[in-house]
C-alpha cells in the first residue's frame, strides 16, 4: 500500500530524492537573508543522482537562468545517491552547506529548525500563487511558522491489480476495492480461495497507510504523535487479520519496495502500489500480466490520496540571497517543472500545470491513463507522512508493526510502544 520514497524518486531514474546543495558559498558569516536585491553574484547548486539521467535537461536550465540575469554564475554539482542526508548535516555543522538545496519535506525540518532554511514566506511570498496550495503547505513545519522550501516536483501512483487472480477467486475483476473495507474483505477471500498461495498485499502498513485510513498522525501542535488512537489500533487489528490468512505476504515484514514488485509481477500477490512507469515493465517482463493489469486508485479513507513531494530551499546564510531565491524559483516555475515531467514519470507543482491537455487528454494507452489519473488525484492530494517524521522513526513503526503482526505484541501495545519511541526521537530533535 506505499510507493516509498525512494521509489517515487526513483520514477525519475535513478533519482532519489533529489537534494540540491553546494559547496561553501554558504557559510556561517553568511550575509542577508533580503531577497530584494540585484539578481547576481555566484552560486551553488547540487543535485543528487541525476547527472547520469538528466544532465543536459539541467545544463539548460543553468544556461537559461544565467542568460536571463547576465550577472549570476551557477556551479552545479551533482553528488551520488546514498548518504545524501548525511551530507546534509556534515554541510549544516561546518558552515558549508549550499545555497540551493533540493531536499524532501522531512529533510528541511531540522534545517529549518536550526536556522539555516529560508523563510519563503518573508523572502518569496510573491510566488505563493503560483504553486498548488496542498504543495506548497508541504514544506511547513509543525510548531513554526514560515514555508521553508520552493514545492518542486510530485508524484503519486495508482493501485495495479491482477485481474485473472480477482476472477480465479470468484472476485469481479472490474470492481476491485475502493474503500479499506472492501480491500480486507476481498483480500480474505482471495486468500481462502487459493489456500494462502496467493496474497494480496506485499507490505506492511506504513505511517502513510495510517493518513489514508484517517488516523490521526500528530497533535496539531506538532509536539507528540497520536498514531496509536482507535483508529490506529483499528488499521493494525487488521493487518493482523490479514497476516494470519496470508492475504497479507507472509515476507511482508522485510519486504522492499522492489520485493513487493517482484511478487506482484510473478502473480504471487494480487495488488501493488506503482506508476506508469510499471507499464512498461510489465509489459516486457511478464506479458500475460500486462494483459491482465487493472487500475484503480489508491485505497483511502479520507477522500485524498497521498502525494510525495520534493522542494527547493534556499540557504538563510546564502551571500547571494536574491539570486539564490531567483534560482530557486526558476528551477521550479511551471515552465521548468513542464519541461522536466516530459521527460520522466513525474507531475509539477504549480498551479494550473496539470490541466495542461499532457495530464488531461486520453489517447487509448494505459500509460496515459495513468497519467492523467495520478495527475487529476494530485489536485487536492496530501503529504501524509509528517515532515517530522524522520527515517529512525520509521524504522521504529516498522518494527513494532512487525512484532504485533507476528503475534508478539497486540496491536495498541505496538502503537504505544512505537509512539512513545517516536516521541524520545522528536524531542532528541529540538
Amino acid at each position: 500500500m506505499r510507493i516509498s520514497r525512494r521509489v517515487f524518486a526513483a520514477a525519475a531514474a535513478a533519482v532519489v530524492l533529489m537534494p540540491l546543495s553546494a559547496c561553501g558559498s554558504g557559510g556561517d558569516d553568511g550575509g542577508s537573508t533580503d531577497a530584494s536585491g540585484k539578481v547576481e553574484g555566484d552560486i551553488t547548486f547540487q543535485t543528487w543522482n541525476l547527472r547520469a539521467n538528466f544532465k543536459s535537461y539541467f545544463e539548460g536550465v543553468v544556461s537559461g537562468f544565467e542568460k536571463k540575469y547576465p550577472g549570476t554564475h551557477v556551479k552545479w554539482i551533482d553528488q551520488p545517491a546514498e548518504g545524501y542526508a548525511d551530507k546534509i548535516s556534515a554541510d549544516a555543522a561546518g558552515g558549508t552547506l549550499p545555497d540551493v538545496v533540493n531536499v524532501s519535506p522531512d529533510l528541511v525540518a531540522p534545517l529549518a529548525k536550526a536556522g539555516l532554511a529560508l523563510d519563503l514566506d518573508k523572502a518569496a511570498a510573491k510566488y505563493k500563487s503560483e504553486y498548488l496550495a496542498g504543495a506548497w503547505a508541504s514544506h511547513q513545519i509543525p510548531g513554526m511558522t514560515g514555508t521553508y522550501a520552493f514545492p518542486w516536483y510530485l508524484n503519486t501512483g495508482p493501485m495495479f491489480y491482477n485481474k485473472s487472480l480477482f476472477k480465479q477467486a470468484g472476485l469481479d475483476p472490474d470492481q476491485p476495492p475502493k474503500t479499506y473495507d472492501e480491500l480486507f474483505a476481498q483480500a480474505l477471500q482471495l486468500a481462502k480461495k487459493t489456500d494462502g498461495k496467493v496474497a494480496t498485499l506485499a507490505n506492511v502498513p506504513t505511517v502513510e497507510d495510517f493518513g489514508r485510513y484517517g488516523v490521526q498522525l500528530m497533535n496539531k501542535a506538532g509536539t507528540a504523535f497520536a498514531f496509536n488512537d482507535a483508529k490506529g489500533i483499528e488499521l493494525l487489528t487488521k493487518y493482523k487479520e490479514l497476516y494470519d490468512a496470508k492475504a497479507l505476504d507472509p515476507q511482508a515484514l522485510t519486504a522492499t519496495p522492489e520485493s513487493s514488485g517482484k511478487k506482484f509481477l510473478t502473480g504471487a500477490v494480487a495488488m501493488n502500489p506503482g506508476s506508469a512507469l510499471d507499464l512498461d515493465n510489465f509489459k516486457k517482463q511478464a506479458p500475460t500480466l500486462y494483459k491482465n493489469i487493472g487500475i484503480t486508485d489508491q485505497i483511502t479513507s479520507t477522500g485524498h490520496v497521498n502525494m510525495y513531494v520534493m522542494g527547493v530551499m534556499v540557504n538563510s546564510k546564502t551571500k547571494h540571497a536574491a539570486a539564490s531565491v531567483a534560482f530557486a524559483h526558476y528551477v521550479t516555475d511551471a515552465q521548468q517543472q513542464m519541461s522536466f515531467a516530459k521527460k520522466v514519470a513525474i507531475f509539477p507543482s504549480t498551479a494550473g500545470s496539470l490541466d495542461d491537455p499532457y495530464f488531461t487528454k486520453e489517447d487509448g494507452t494505459d500509460e496515459t491513463r495513468v497519467r492523467i489519473a495520478a495527475a487529476k488525484s494530485l489536485k487536492n492530494a496530501v503529504n501524509y507522512t509528517p515532515v517530522l517524521f524522520s527515517e529512525q522513526m520509521k524504522t521504529a513503526l516498522r518494527n513494532e508493526v512487525a512484532k504485533a503482526l507476528q503475534g508478539k505484541e497486540s496491536p495498541k501495545s505496538a502503537l504505544d510502544n512505537a509512539v512513545k519511541q517516536c516521541d524520545t526521537l522528536l524531542q532528541q530533535q529540538g
